[in-house]
């Protein structure tokens, strides 16, 4: 076809749209006339054409077409199209009033006008409605492969979901479930409430459902763990809608089904940061990251362009990350100036030159090795990177006249037992020494556990072991962790760093430890198997420097509350501090010389709690200590 014809062909169906719309507009103007002069005993004649038709139909046209009457789909019609149409009535009549009050309303009965805004909605609004009820049935009856699907939650969500799978075309939704007592018999889009969620086994049977689909998106972690043993209980295959953030975030698509992902299970209670005052500090500030291509690295870069940065440089020695990264930023926010460094922060001359690129505000040094097992055996590279690039960038800083340092340490700094912890203990000291000798830099430090889907966790771990079929392999039976989603890290970060004091120690409330083997356990039911039986999960002992349980903080750490329930304030434990940066020159010189014995004496000598763990006859990690904000609401 050229291009005039498939323009005329589009625009057919809108043109027979309006042609039904003044027919009815015409059709209503005379019945309400016939139906008043029947009343009459001798009523005047009725033409089927005059001038008040014709005006009545031309005022009512360009009604129609300015209130947008036009630009819904009949296939969609729903409740906001009806009021379109009750409005553009009432704008009609009102134009329709001004127009004939010209001729002072001869040959127009009042009753006609009163009744005409209300009888002209009807006409109108009842073949949309019976065409979209006439499409649906007709999708239904097309398709009977389709998916019997059985809704838990008869809420918003389950409403919107039941129209999306009805117009897929792919799935049937056959009820719903909801433990609302006023619900119980009612209907949602013409769909029974047939039961409680503890009913779901039974309905299941007896509507044959091939799919459940838990449409309850404002459920916590208990509630979501509860509906997930009852969708497990039938063997029927499971998904969930997603959230409403995930969906903001552009992490999920609105209406799609998702499978139910272990962060939903673990425990973990929304976090409302203080949006006003971290927008209110980041805002058109100029950031630095170090490790920004890494997993909380990046999640930086995105939480701090989403709430206001004006500029963010990147600092990474992964060429890949580094180039992803960026493309991200760009991509995502066209407004953002973002500036790329290659290049390892421990080097001097690469960290000065990033600090040069513009007038930086922040830096959060993210940039770490974080591999308990791996730095056990390598000790030289963990106080390289983690010691002594941290006291390479914070020293820059302060020169430099930076405002904000914030050092992302991690709870294994807290009675350190593995390389690791040991190298982020002592930056840490660090941070606090360079605090106390300068005004113009505050340094923050922010400590928290294990971050969920990071680059080495257990999560991917897991997901990969058992898409292999296992076994899953969990070091010991009693091992626990701490656990947070990489988001809910990064804007607790944010917050502690937007209200920050000088050299002070932050910790998140990671919630309750996790239990290795039950996360082990549930991943393999939340992939539709067996724990034990489908999928082995075998124990292979603690790794080199590993603890059977982590804690958050020093149980002499004088802990303050801060304004944040999820952030708690540690008080500053004495050390020596001369002695912490006095050592810093001795560890480089024995790091030049791979020295790993004289690293060790550095390490004992300045960190009297560095207590090596060895793997032949280890003993457990120190009680662990519950959070203090966590106990004190119990209270």
């Amino acid at each position: 076809m050229t291009p005039w014809q498939d323009r005329f062909t589009s625009l057919l169906p809108r043109a027979a749209i309006v042609v039904h719309d003044l027919f009815m507009v015409w059709a209503c103007w005379q019945l309400l006339h016939a139906g008043r002069y029947s009343m009459l005993a001798e009523a005047p004649s009725l033409p089927l054409w005059n001038v008040d038709t014709s005006l009545v139909l031309v005022i009512q046209a360009i009604v129609f077409w300015r209130v947008g009457l036009y630009r819904g789909l009949w296939r969609f019609a729903s409740v906001a199209d009806l009021l379109h149409i009750f409005k553009a009535s009432f704008i009609g009549l009102l134009a329709i009033v001004v127009v004939l009050a010209y001729k002072r309303f001869a040959g127009v009965p009042m009753s006609v006008l009163v009744i005409y805004p209300f009888a002209l909605s009807a006409l109108l609004g009842a073949p949309r409605l019976l065409y979209r009820a006439w499409k649906d049935y007709q999708s239904l009856q097309t398709d009977a492969s389709a998916r019997r699907v059985l809704i838990l939650g008869a809420g918003q969500a389950a409403e919107a979901l039941v129209r999306d799978l009805r117009r897929s075309g792919d799935f049937e939704p056959v009820g719903l479930l909801d433990d609302a007592p006023h619900l119980q018999g009612a209907k949602l889009q013409g769909l029974p409430i047939l039961g409680t969620l503890d009913d779901a086994p039974s309905i299941v049977r007896e509507t044959a459902a091939k799919l459940l689909v838990i449409a309850i998106p404002s459920l916590d972690a208990a509630g979501m763990q509860r509906v997930v043993a009852i969708c497990e209980s039938t063997g029927v295959p499971f998904r969930t809608v997603p959230k409403i953030n995930d969906v903001l975030l552009g992490h999920s698509l609105p209406g799609e089904l998702k499978e139910v992902a272990i962060e939903d299970l673990l425990g973990r209670k929304p976090i409302l940061p203080d949006w006003s005052l971290i927008r209110g500090w980041l805002g058109g500030r100029t950031v630095l990251v170090t490790g920004a291509g890494g997993s909380i690295g990046s999640e930086l870069c995105r939480q701090c362009a989403r709430h206001g940065a004006g500029r963010i440089v990147l600092l990474e020695m992964s060429e890949l990350l580094l180039l992803t990264i960026e493309a991200e930023l760009k991509r995502s926010f066209p407004e953002l100036e973002v500036e790329a460094v290659l290049g390892d922060c421990g080097d001097p001359a690469v960290i000065r030159h990033a600090l040069s690129l513009s007038p930086v505000d922040a830096v959060f040094h993210a940039a770490a090795y974080k591999q308990v097992p791996v730095l056990e055996r390598q000790l030289r590279e963990a106080v390289r990177n983690n010691i002594l690039s941290t006291e390479t960038v914070a020293r820059a800083c302060v020169e430099a006249r930076i405002e904000h340092f914030v050092f992302i340490s991690t709870d294994k700094a807290v009675d350190p037992v593995n390389a690791l912890g040991a190298s982020k203990r002592y930056a840490e000291m660090i941070c606090q020494s360079l605090d106390q000798k300068t005004s113009t830099t505050r340094f923050v430090t922010v400590r928290f556990g294990n971050v969920l889907a990071s680059a080495g966790s257990v999560v991917p771990l897991f997901r990969e072991q058992i898409l292999k079929g296992g076994p899953v392999t969990v070091t010991d039976p009693e091992v626990t962790r701490y656990f947070m989603t990489i988001p809910e890290a990064c804007q607790l970060i944010l917050q502690a760093a937007a209200s920050a004091s000088h050299g002070a120690i932050y910790t998140l409330d990671m919630g309750e430890p996790v239990p290795i083997r039950v996360l082990a356990e549930q991943m393999i039911r939340l992939a539709g198997k067996q724990p034990y039986k489908d999928i082995a999960i075998i124990y292979t002992g603690l790794r080199p420097g590993e603890k059977l349980h982590e804690t958050l903080f020093y149980s002499d750490e004088d802990y303050r509350p801060t304004a944040h329930p999820k952030i708690l304030e540690a008080g500053v434990r004495t050390f020596a501090r001369d002695q912490v940066l006095g050592n810093v020159p001795r560890l480089r010189e024995a790091i030049a010389n791979y020295d790993t014995d004289a690293i060790n004496s550095i390490l004992f000598a300045t960190m009297p709690e560095f207590s090596p763990l060895q793997q032949e006859n280890h003993v457990e990690s120190a009680n662990v200590v519950p959070f203090p904000a966590r106990e004190a609401n119990r209270q």
